[in-house]
């Protein structure tokens, strides 16, 4: 399990086994407070920014963890 998930699954509010690629995020605690979080996790481990409209668009795990490896280099891995 990648930091990253682990923090996004405190984020959502769930047990970080239940982050996977296919959990969709309208399924979760995804509100617009968990975007603006996400966001941050992404500044603090990646140090990249990621706008709101982007992330707003993701609706599964994997559509973030793909956001993510666009600008980490393909790792996306935390």
């Amino acid at each position: 399990m990648s930091t990253f998930h682990e923090e996004l699954a405190e984020i959502l509010e769930l047990e970080p086994d239940e982050i996977t690629a296919d959990l969709r995020l309208e399924d979760t605690s995804w509100d617009s407070l968990a975007v603006v979080s996400t966001i941050a996790l992404i500044d603090e481990l990646y140090d990249e920014a990621v706008s709101a409209d982007a992330l707003s668009k993701c609706e599964t795990v994997g559509d973030i963890d793909n956001l993510v490896a666009s600008f980490n280099g393909g790792g996306g891995n935390g």
